[in-house]
């Protein structure tokens, strides 16, 4: 065996080495990530007195049951709760994408006088902590008399400086000469911004959409803050409610099951459209 074959042999070996400990240490990292999960499910199928009987917690049962998931929509009304959140959820992300859409075709395609200091503007209100606004937001909803209603939860979610920024630089990809071809045929900038802009940029729009559901459904400051009547109330909420008037707050198996009825719903979404949220945030936050 010459040189060339000896380093050719020891870098391959070195490859597989490296190979092998990358992978290892992304396994550590995805039972570390996914445990919480796994127990979360594994507690929601232990009956109370199995659950309580554990003086050392157990990895495994041997007699599951799903009594606990018809607990949970008996107890309280989950299911109100999650027909409340998947109206608010809806509603919001809905006014919030004509909201974001027009507001980032202006900055990206339009040209007004300041729309670089606006813009500058804009980005600078995601330096204030979400403290500060909360606080703006509940006064000018009391004042507005809206308190316990679905405009006082839906109004302040509806617009999001963070997702104008990345459909704005979105946008600003497609190349200028869509837009002055659409001009030459008479097209306005709306029908431009519906047939030309917003296909193009789908991805972008799907991912906004997806992390826009998956902030709607774990919200829980505002709506706790707002609402303090239970037909008002959102999954997010229905929790300390279930735990405070509905299982108690010894029955952890009964409350895992309510938890993982809640949770299901956002995982599977992000697993189903997983390639689309990273596709459209990379493209988002490139240029040329």
């Amino acid at each position: 065996m010459n040189d060339y074959e000896q380093a050719a042999r020891a870098y391959k070996i070195r490859k597989n080495a490296a190979t092998a400990v990358t992978y290892l240490f992304l396994l550590f990292w995805a039972v570390i990530v996914l445990f919480p999960f796994y127990w979360m499910i594994l507690t929601s199928v232990k009956t109370y007195g199995a659950y309580n009987a554990e003086y050392i917690p157990r990895f495994f049962t041997l007699s599951p049951t799903l009594e606990n998931y018809a607990d949970a929509f008996t107890a309280v009304p989950l299911g109100k709760y999650l027909l409340n959140t998947l109206f608010f959820t809806v509603v919001t992300t809905g006014v919030m994408l004509a909201v974001i859409i027009l507001a980032a075709f202006a900055f990206a395609r339009l040209e007004f006088r300041g729309k670089n200091m606006v813009f500058l503007i804009f980005l600078s209100m995601m330096m204030i902590p979400n403290e500060l606004v909360i606080i703006t937001n509940f006064v000018t909803v009391t004042n507005l008399n809206l308190r316990n209603s679905f405009p006082g939860l839906i109004l302040p979610s509806v617009m999001s400086v963070f997702y104008i920024y990345l459909l704005k630089e979105n946008f600003e990809q497609i190349p200028d000469s869509l837009y002055y071809a659409a001009k030459v045929d008479g097209t306005s900038d709306f029908k431009y911004l519906l047939r030309v802009v917003i296909p193009i940029s789908k991805p972008t729009l799907i991912t906004v959409i997806i992390l826009k559901v998956i902030e709607c459904w774990n919200s829980y400051v505002w709506p706790r803050l707002i609402t303090d009547n239970p037909n008002y109330y959102l999954v997010s909420n229905g929790i300390q409610e279930i735990r405070e008037n509905g299982f108690g707050r010894e029955n952890v198996p009964a409350m895992m099951a309510a938890v993982v009825v809640i949770s299901v719903p956002l995982i599977l979404l992000f697993l189903m459209f997983r390639k689309k949220v990273m596709a459209g945030v990379s493209r988002g936050g490139i240029k040329g």
